[in-house]
């Protein structure tokens, strides 16, 4: 298989296949470097022709003009690595090639492996992420009017005249998953590669939480440990004794991981801070301040993970920045005062149904669309529709 590809032949059409993605991986010399270590020329070759949706075996090797028997301990190695997922359906494996972000950047840090010089990646990894804001990684992910995250508020401080629904509710979310597992923080791993540990002393490990058919995938190549409810209940509650923001995918219905983000090693709040107000959807919830009893002790900004809080004067209340607040809860522990409290906004956002409806919404905005439709047409013209009910992509 070697002569289909090249360091440099393969690993462009590779890009040119991710950035067909509502998130793609704009190109830089940074981006080729970190790709040449996390596949190999076969693998890139293998991923550069992987159709838009999953596939099998069989029709990727008519793709790849590379004969199932090569191609299967290829693909399991891809699935090992976190650049590929299988999806076993009734007696059949499908195959779907992962994101850059949210993927198979993450994936590299969820795991114990030896085959990858880790510091290296993280640098490149780090240095690729925030280099050249306005057109870079930063831009591609958070610059869209569909935010691919949103927060979710602490539901103990929740207001008694206030109701939140099961889809606003960490808790209520895990309870509903068909299958839950939880593993390594991607952020503060790679960080810790950099000598640059939790602020917060946060933990690394035992500390994300996947859920449904991607925590599946999880357990199964490695990633993650499978948890009881109960299990998971206990991680959400020691994420909450270090005041982190739980933050989870953008959509009602099924999502696929809660993760727990401090201000300091969470790329998503990293750079929301940089000035991506919009790039993570608020809760329903801004913070309200009782004058008559904080004293601008700063306790809750030291809490708070997104510098939505301020002292304007020495012994005076905290100021709320509430176009920056998430509303998440996560600084009101901190209060020994009981001065600070949740307070529901006047407008809701609209949360998108389910992972299709933010996709498609996503390409649209970033005007990709048509690559699907024509795949979409095609793949009708030349098989029955199966069906297989799977995501597009799959977000941890």
């Amino acid at each position: 298989m070697g002569h289909h590809i090249g360091s440099k032949s393969s690993i462009i059409p590779l890009i040119d296949r991710l950035n067909k993605y509502p998130v793609g991986l704009p190109d830089r010399e940074k981006l080729r470097k970190i790709l040449s270590l996390l596949f190999s020329e076969d693998e890139a070759f293998i991923a550069s022709k992987f159709p838009l949706e999953e596939t099998t075996v069989d029709e990727l090797s008519k793709i790849t003009k590379i004969s199932p028997v090569k191609l299967i301990p290829i693909l399991n190695q891809m699935c090992d690595k976190g650049l590929v997922m299988d999806i076993p359906y009734e007696g059949q494996d499908y195959y779907l090639l992962l994101p850059g972000l949210i993927g198979f950047f993450e994936l590299t840090f969820m795991k114990s492996r030896v085959d990858l010089p880790k510091e290296e990646v993280a640098r490149l990894m780090h240095e690729y992420l925030y280099e050249d804001a306005s057109k870079g990684m930063a831009n591609e992910f958070f610059d869209s009017k569909t935010p691919l995250t949103r927060t979710l508020p602490y539901e103990d401080q929740i207001p008694v005249s206030s109701q939140i629904t099961s889809y606003e509710n960490a808790r209520e979310i895990i309870k509903n998953a068909s299958f839950v597992a939880v593993g390594t923080c991607y952020c503060r791993h790679k960080k810790h590669h950099l000598g640059q540990d939790c602020t917060k002393g946060a933990p690394m490990e035992n500390i994300c939480i996947s859920l449904g058919a991607g925590a599946e995938f999880f357990a199964r190549r490695g990633f993650a440990e499978k948890k009881t409810v109960e299990e998971t209940l206990q991680v959400l509650d020691r994420a909450r004794s270090f005041n982190l923001t739980h933050i989870t995918d953008n959509i009602r219905q099924r999502p696929s991981f809660i993760c727990n983000c401090c201000s300091c090693c969470c790329e998503l709040l990293v750079g929301y801070q940089k000035g991506y107000h919009e790039g993570v959807a608020k809760a329903q919830f801004t913070l309200n301040v009782d004058e008559n009893i904080c004293n601008g002790c700063g306790l809750c900004i030291k809490a708070c993970n997104v510098s939505a809080i301020e002292l304007i004067e020495r012994k005076k209340p905290i100021q709320v920045k509430e176009d920056i607040c998430l509303g998440c809860g996560a600084c009101i522990s901190a209060c020994h005062r009981s001065a600070i409290s949740l307070t529901p906004k006047r407008r809701a956002y609209i949360i998108p149904k389910d992972r299709r409806t933010l996709m498609k919404q996503r390409l649209l905005e970033r005007g990709r669309v048509l690559p699907f439709v024509i795949y979409s047409i095609k793949r009708k013209l030349k098989r029955k529709k199966t069906n297989l009910i799977t995501q597009v992509f799959v977000y941890f």
